[in-house]
């Protein structure tokens, strides 16, 4: 239930962004938390803090023609929302999907800007995209695409103004080919205004491994708090992207089995646990669909248009993508033994679903904290560019999981400081929000 003095302040939000329903569920989520926080701060309401922040301080729409290999032309629509600047420079990947809209970018934008406070580093809140599809595409395809996106995203962002990183369909090669793009039009070398590059121009070690490592930790952390470990768990991953690659990977250094993950098509079951080496040959070398597992792995099977969440396990880990573990789908891991989740992707869950696992007392990681991973080593990437030095993969490591550590420390605490123990939806909600609020009125109105 939202406090009453959010209520009026919630549906004016859906008045003046219709039709923006992923934008509208995400501010609901933080909302529905924070009402203590203006208990306890009643200058949050004073200064209309709440509405302050929920107006992003800036958004861009543009039009991104380009050519494909047949000579064929085609018209995209680029965006970038930045959102909040308050802690630093607004940070936050872009996204090259199909379903990317005003809505689903300001529903990414507003999650940023609280996982990017929870990690404690001077970084703000942004993110951006297109309705562009890459799969199918060749590389020249790709190339042309970003080089026009670029052409207009580079009047916007910069190392102290808005850095951009990868997201869905946005990997190293895309990324690439927009420094170059960069690099071309400013005729500056500024690695800083982009993360997420290859090591040869000012990429960091672990940043390919960051999001997935971190939520590994995360969930490490909630499981010790109630004297658990991954040792003999068996895990369930939804996707098979980089943040499911790289989290069942951590989750199997730590102890864990992870026994099934999916993709588009259906999910793969494999009881031995899943080859994260052969997983990564398909999906990130081969460019294949998850069922080529099953047809080289003895043992295993793939199941086509299954839901992954049948797979009993204790621990499930949506990696994913928004909206894809329903209400239903959590009732069905409770009752196959499921003891946590840890959300990898952006807000996976549906807001159901999230009361089921609280209700039922399951220890839930929400996203804006569990998959910060990613952002953090972003950060320290932006510090190595700053200094002009590059970390070793274990320094970084090391970096990363103290971070993750502590992100999980300040959410239990907050949580128990506000009466909710446990909690850590409510935890990360209102210990992102106070740190942007409380910065929001030092630097007065603006």
């Amino acid at each position: 239930m939202l406090h009453a003095r959010l209520e009026a302040v919630y549906n004016d939000i859906v008045r003046r962004n219709r039709g923006e329903t992923e934008f509208h569920q995400a501010v609901q989520e933080v909302l529905e938390s924070i009402g203590p926080a203006l208990d306890k701060h009643p200058e949050y309401a004073e200064h209309k803090i709440v509405e302050r922040i929920c107006e992003p301080e800036r958004m861009v729409t543009f039009r991104v023609p380009w050519e494909d290999d047949r000579g064929e032309v085609h018209v995209n629509r680029g965006f970038r929302v930045e959102f909040n600047s308050a802690l630093g420079p607004y940070k936050g990947g872009l996204r090259f999907h199909p379903s990317v809209y005003q809505g689903i970018v300001k529903f990414l934008g507003f999650e940023q800007i609280f996982k990017n406070a929870l990690t404690g580093l001077p970084i703000g809140g942004g993110k951006g995209g297109a309705d562009f599809d890459p799969k199918g595409r060749s590389d020249r395809e790709i190339m042309r695409f970003c080089q026009s996106f670029m052409t207009e995203l580079h009047r916007h962002i910069g190392e102290h103004t808005d850095v951009p990183a990868g997201d869905i369909g946005v990997g190293g090669r895309e990324i690439g080919y927009l420094f170059g793009q960069y690099k071309r039009i400013t005729n500056r070398y500024e690695t800083g205004v982009l993360t997420g590059k290859h090591l040869s121009f000012g990429g960091a070690e672990v940043r390919t491994e960051a999001t997935g490592y971190g939520c590994a930790y995360f969930v490490r952390e909630m499981l010790a708090a109630r004297g658990e470990s991954f040792e003999g768990k068996q895990v369930v991953v939804s996707g098979s992207g980089n943040v499911a690659t790289y989290g069942m990977e951590k989750v199997h250094q730590l102890g864990g089995t992870v026994v099934a993950c999916s993709d588009s098509t259906g999910y793969v079951y494999d009881e031995n646990g899943i080859d994260v080496g052969l997983v990564k040959q398909i999906k990130e070398v081969e460019r294949e669909r998850i069922s080529a597992y099953a047809d080289r792995r003895p043992g295993s099977k793939f199941v086509e248009r299954g839901a992954v969440w049948e797979v009993p396990c204790q621990v499930a880990m949506p990696s994913a993508t928004q909206n894809e573990l329903t209400a239903e789908d959590a009732a069905t891991l409770i009752a196959n033994g499921c003891m946590a989740v840890g959300e990898g992707a952006n807000m996976p869950a549906t807001p159901e679903a999230i009361q089921v696992f609280r209700e039922a007392g399951v220890a839930f990681g929400p996203g804006k904290a569990a998959n910060a991973g990613g952002v953090a080593t972003s950060a320290l990437e932006m510090q190595q560019n700053a200094s002009r030095e590059t970390w070793s993969f274990e320094r970084t490591e090391r970096r990363l999981e103290a971070i993750m550590k502590d992100l999980h420390d300040r959410c239990y605490a907050t949580a128990e400081e506000y009466g909710v123990p446990g909690d850590y939806v409510a935890g990360a909600n209102i210990a992102g929000f106070t740190s942007v609020a409380d910065t929001t009125l030092r630097l007065g109105l603006i």
